[in-house]
């Protein structure tokens, strides 16, 4: 139930509360001042015993018309009193439903800064943390409430946008030196004078070279991805799927894995590039966890208006309880934490998982019976 439907049940059942308080305090007052001032009272009594003698009436017919006399006037007192009670209760009812309409419209009234904190919220984790409410209104409870949510945006902000600053220096000042190593390796490794033990040492510090270059870039695009898509597109993961297949066809041969794609079209909204990176980290972590004469099946559509891709592969069996672990960062499974990392630098499901939350996607990845992982992916 909202809280705007309680608020008015609320002030509409205190309304009715305090109405039937009233009335009940209403009714025994009015009974008892027509009790009191409508009895038979003495005149009336001397009346009726003088006009005995002229109309020759008996002391048992004199009784007789004084209680008629009773009951009448008891009836009346009857009647005015269910008139005032039937009056108040339907009194009670008209005014008590236009006081719940009444809070009702002074609920939504007393709401209505809540509902602009929640749009604003909903639209900053969405799109950026640069929106801000900015209420207008008296310094109470709610303006209150709105500049401190104001102000964590605004430090959440700072933070953020420091943390990218950060992000990309330290990449700029990290990719140069490496660069610079990679030209002096290579153009040591190409001197005519240069040894076997040479060119195998350059060889082997180019591979550790090439392996910090794509940590880095691995870095930036797990920083990059915690972003929502500033300006998303429609794409269709069935041609991002039949792309990156493409791509990865020559690695995926030469580690004898057979590439299976079955593409149906599957629609969803967001950034391409980031999408295409999703399925690439996926592909060659299907192909490189894999085993010679193994297999990946790569399978897009939509299901129930959801886009949907599923990427199987098969491999060495995997834990139910280790495929949660495999999505945090440097953590590659089978042991290999952060050493035996020659095929892959641990960050490639960590940025499946970043995309798929940026874009609200529902990431799901189930073991192989015989070995291997299925993860399977659905947007919006």
């Amino acid at each position: 139930m909202k809280l705007r439907t309680r608020l008015t049940l609320w002030y509409g059942g205190a309304f009715f509360a305090a109405g039937a308080v009233l009335v009940a305090v209403v009714y025994l007052i009015v009974r008892d001042r027509v009790t009191a001032n409508m009895p038979v009272s003495g005149d009336s009594v001397e009346s009726l015993v003088q006009a005995r003698a002229q109309l020759g009436m008996t002391d048992e017919q004199l009784t007789a018309l004084i209680d008629t006399v009773i009951q009448r006037q008891q009836a009346a007192n009857d009647a005015t009193l269910q008139a005032v009670l039937f009056g108040s209760i339907v009194a009670l009812v008209v005014v008590g439903l236009l006081a719940v309409v009444f809070g009702s419209l002074m609920a939504g009234r007393v709401l209505r800064p809540i509902d602009a904190i929640t749009a604003t919220a909903r639209r900053v984790a969405d799109r950026s943390l640069h929106e801000r409410i900015d209420l207008d209104g008296p310094n109470d409870e709610l303006k209150r409430l709105a500049d401190t949510f104001d102000g964590m945006l605004a430090r959440l902000d700072r933070a953020f946008e420091g943390q990218r600053r950060f992000v990309a220096n330290a990449s700029h000042e990290l990719k140069t030196p490496l660069a610079i190593n990679r030209t002096l390796l290579e153009v040591a490794a190409a001197e005519p004078d240069a040894g076997h033990r040479v060119r195998d040492l350059a060889a082997n510090l180019l591979a550790v070279n090439e392996r910090h270059e794509r940590l880095i870039d691995g870095l930036l695009t797990l920083a990059g991805s915690e972003q929502a898509p500033v300006d998303p597109v429609r794409v269709d993961l069935a041609d991002i799927a039949a792309h990156v297949a493409a791509q990865f066809a020559a690695e995926a041969s030469e580690a004898e894995v057979a590439v299976e794609v079955a593409n149906a079209p599957g629609v969803v909204v967001g950034d391409a590039a980031l999408l295409e990176r999703l399925v690439a980290n996926l592909v060659a972590n299907g192909i490189r966890h894999n085993h010679p004469g193994g297999t990946l099946a790569i399978t897009t559509g939509t299901v129930e208006r959801r886009g949907r891709i599923a990427v199987s592969n098969t491999g060495p069996v995997v834990a139910a309880y280790e495929v949660d672990a495999l999505f945090q960062p440097f953590r590659r499974g089978e042991g290999r934490d952060r050493v035996e990392s020659v095929r892959g630098i641990g960050l490639g499901l960590s940025i499946v998982d970043s995309i798929a939350r940026v874009h609200h996607g529902a990431l799901t990845a189930v073991p192989n019976r015989d070995g291997g992982l299925t993860v399977t992916l659905e947007f919006p």
